[in-house]
């Protein structure tokens, strides 16, 4: 499996800091490999654009360790782990799947070193009743709401569902519940695949069967282009729906003329210049995409590299509080500190929301975290 150790990012302005400096450590868990590597790589290039963005914290600089957990759960805990115990970090971001970032969540609160989740996912306190991770993305109940309260708009009566057959899909299926019912639609299947199937002729079949007005994707990036291709292979032409999980140049290019027109919710920043000026997100949305092109060489059209770069914006801000208290990177005293700035955020504009924590919540986010956006022609447009 790789093992990549990114070197300390630092402007080369700040090189002549004294060596008494001590170093903010951020240990940074992707999928560089495996499954989940089409959106673990968007991961990485979104950190790259942060750290394009703001590689210090006033005369601190930071020091950033990244790992390849190759889309394993269990080689998540591990990294996770390293990182704490060997690297001694001060903060965990990771990861690519919701059931490696999960994985992830254990080690935070054992060890008791502040996390900032990439992935959306349910996030329990630890056995004190204390909780050291918080979820940048939005929660899947309020992703998929927006997405049924439309598609109620849009005149369905009645849906098909299918998804991963992991967390992800449960999150995406028990977050449609509730909506459709309080909008008096019934679901009508609950089909599962594995990300690996490279077919889903027998969920699509019985899916067919039921004839829905639509159908719900609970897939993401690269495999969730395989139900939209089945279906199209058996004629179905009724509307698509889906979450930010879809987010991807490569569930475009795979899915092709089968994507078209397919309606997710998602953060603003995917359509940042479609945005009224006035709208929170677009100004540092444009300064990511900035970043991003600086950093990587080609233009962001993509959700995930700026839940990376979302991540980033409140680790600075939580950290120059932190800092303020006089704990010294490196020692339990400052990632406490550091956790408790993370869960005192409050009014941070970023990408996809305004963030505000609180200790007895995770996510931080509002409805304002999501527009509604379609596939034409094979790029995002803003429905308002």
């Amino acid at each position: 499996m790789k093992n990549s150790i990114v070197a300390a990012v630092v402007a080369a302005s700040m090189g002549m800091a004294t060596a008494a400096q001590a170093e903010i450590t951020v240990g940074f868990i992707t999928s560089q490999s495996g499954p989940g590597s089409s959106i673990g790589v968007l991961y990485d290039r979104g950190m790259k654009a942060a750290v394009e963005y703001a590689s210090s914290i006033g005369a601190e600089k930071i020091k950033l360790i990244q790992l390849d957990d190759g889309s394993d759960p269990s080689a998540a805990t591990r990294n996770a782990r390293k990182l704490v115990e060997e690297n001694k970090v001060d903060l965990l971001i990771g990861t690519s799947t919701a059931a490696s970032t999960s994985a992830m969540v254990p080690i935070a609160n054992e060890l008791k070193v502040p996390m900032i989740a990439i992935s959306p996912i349910s996030v329990a306190a630890n056995d004190a009743g204390d909780r050291w991770a918080i979820v940048m993305p939005q929660p899947p109940t309020l992703m998929v709401k927006v997405v049924v309260d439309r598609m109620k708009r849009d005149g369905v009566k009645q849906f098909a569902y299918i998804g991963f057959s992991d967390a992800w899909g449960d999150l995406v299926y028990n977050g449609a519940q509730k909506p459709a019912e309080a909008d008096g639609l019934k679901i009508l299947t609950n089909e599962r695949y594995a990300r690996t199937d490279t077919s889903v002729t027998g969920q699509v079949l019985k899916m067919m069967a039921t004839k829905p007005d639509a159908v719900l994707l609970g897939g993401a990036a690269t495999q969730g282009a395989l139900p939209p291709l089945a279906l199209t292979e058996r004629g179905y032409k009724g509307p698509l729906y889906g979450t930010p999980a879809l987010l991807n140049t490569d569930f475009i290019r795979v899915g092709g003329k089968s994507v078209e027109g397919v309606q997710v919710s998602a953060g603003p920043v995917i359509v940042a210049e479609q945005l009224p000026d006035s709208h929170f997100s677009k100004k540092i949305s444009m300064d990511f995409r900035a970043a991003y092109q600086k950093a990587n060489g080609t233009p962001t059209s993509d959700g995930f590299s700026a839940y990376s770069f979302d991540a980033w914006l409140v680790f600075l801000d939580a950290a120059k509080r932190a800092m303020a208290t006089g704990a010294k990177p490196g020692t339990p005293e400052f990632r406490v500190a550091l956790k408790n700035a993370i869960f005192s955020t409050k009014d941070l504009v970023g990408t996809h929301a305004i963030y505000n924590y609180k200790p007895t919540d995770s996510y931080g986010v509002d409805e304002r975290a999501l527009v509604m956006v379609r596939l034409v022609n094979g790029q995002w447009k803003y429905e308002p």
